[in-house]
């Protein structure tokens, strides 16, 4: 039940401990906060510093000037502050003086009221003054930390009440006590329920402030382990079916999908199985990494996606995932240079990993398949086996790159075409034409 009512008020708890990356990009967050605070602090101690500066002195005033030194000090103190927070060196001992500072100085400030002004203490109980604690308490919030906005409603609280302690303890303060509203407005008197009513309104601020803050603070740490999450994602697939899985209005469902007209491509490396009897894993793993860092460029310059890795194979897609009207062009483009860059160039220590590539056109599927618990974004379809069959049959007709009847149409003014065969895909009582670009 209190679990419950904890997660209303203060929002479902972040589980488990925070991996590091995550603790670093809060801590990097917060190091931003405390810079922007530093600076809403200079601010403040400028604006106090111009009023002082420009406003009349009254006619009868004590000798006992405190502002001066007061803000001479905190001016000093926010700026060694600000030097501090730019470093990166604020520990949690330095953010608990800066609060106690600000506070402080704004309590001296309104408790030399009443000696400027040559008045009895209750005089500066009175003092809008009083009005910059909120502020300060605000500017804590900009720290997803609730601690430091609950110190500082506390010591504003305790700075406050010691005030008023002053003023009802001093000489002469029992007397200046009244019930009257009236003389308490008109008069240097003390309305106990008056001060109560803004000792509550510090309390309920911050303590509302504070539980908006714990509240942003879990979303915020959920946010960032989202964030990595989304940027763990890119390495595992391309950024393109990232963003569409993450900007999704809705949590994508197994059999989620759309159909698209668009180009595929697959690769496969010639006789890799030889290639890779002779290699430790390691070494294995190198080549093909060095072999898909080299491949992403191509497919990259010419606006693939690509969509599924394995083993040594790829399959590719053009205008599924982001739109594209040439797709069909830069589809062949793609696998004529994926076939030119591996007959020019060798891998790790001279290997040559020759690419065979089957290339098509027609309406895909783009969408999940699997489980709720486990999916996996692809294309399929029958145009999407038929580019599967002509990247096997490029062996058979020793070419490296076949296209299929709809691809070869679509590009006829990007390079020639020679026929080659025709394929039947299951389910067709029409065969589909094969064709090898020269």
């Amino acid at each position: 039940m209190s679990g419950r009512i904890s997660d209303f008020l203060f929002g479902q708890p972040v589980p488990g401990d925070l991996p590091a990356r995550v603790r670093d990009t809060i801590r990097l967050n917060q190091v931003e906060s405390e810079r922007l605070i530093g600076w809403v602090q200079l601010a403040l101690v400028t604006v106090f510093g111009t009023l002082y500066a420009i406003a009349p002195p009254p006619a009868e005033m004590a000798e006992f000037r405190l502002e001066p030194w007061a803000l001479a000090v905190y001016f000093l103190f926010t700026v060694i502050r600000l030097v501090c927070a730019y470093r990166n060196y604020l520990p949690h001992w330095l953010l608990v003086i800066s609060v106690i500072m600000d506070i402080s100085v704004l309590m001296a400030l309104i408790w030399s009221f009443h000696i400027k002004y040559m008045q009895p203490p209750s005089f500066y109980l009175k003092a809008p003054t009083l009005l910059y604690v909120f502020i300060f308490i605000a500017i804590r919030a900009l720290r997803f930390e609730p601690r430091y906005i609950l110190l500082t409603g506390a010591a504003a609280v305790v700075g406050w009440g010691a005030l008023m302690g002053y003023v009802v303890f001093g000489e002469g303060g029992e007397s200046m006590v009244t019930r009257n509203y009236i003389t308490y407005m008109t008069e240097n008197s003390i309305l106990i329920g008056a001060e109560i009513d803004k000792i509550i309104s510090i309390v309920v601020v911050t303590v509302v402030l504070a539980a908006a803050v714990l509240r942003a603070e879990r979303a915020f740490c959920r946010s960032a382990i989202d964030n990595e999450a989304a940027k763990d994602l890119t390495r595992f697939v391309s950024r393109e079916v990232a963003d569409r899985i993450t900007s999704a209005d809705r949590a994508i469902q197994p059999g989620d999908g759309e159909s698209r007209y668009a180009s595929v491509v697959f690769t496969d490396i010639e006789g890799f199985s030889t290639v890779s009897e002779k290699l430790t894993p390691k070494q294995l793993a190198g080549i093909l990494n060095e072999y898909f860092t080299a491949m992403g460029d191509v497919i990259e310059r010419f606006g693939g996606v690509v969509v599924h890795y394995q083993g040594d194979l790829m399959l590719i897609t053009f205008n599924a995932v982001t739109p594209d009207p040439d797709h069909a062009a830069n589809a062949v483009k793609t696998a004529m240079a994926i076939a030119d860059l591996a007959q020019t160039r060798t891998f790790g220590d001279g290997h040559w990993l020759r690419t065979r590539c089957g290339v098509n056109t027609g309406e895909i599927t783009v969408g999940a398949i699997g489980t709720k618990g486990r999916l996996a974004f692809t294309v399929h379809g029958d145009e999407v086996n038929i580019g599967a069959r002509l990247e096997q049959m490029g062996k058979q007709f020793g070419t490296y790159v076949l296209v299929g009847e709809n691809t070869a149409e679509a590009c006829r003014e990007l390079c020639e075409f020679e026929p080659v065969t025709e394929v039947t895909v299951r389910g067709r009582s029409q065969p589909t034409q094969v064709f090898k670009p020269l």
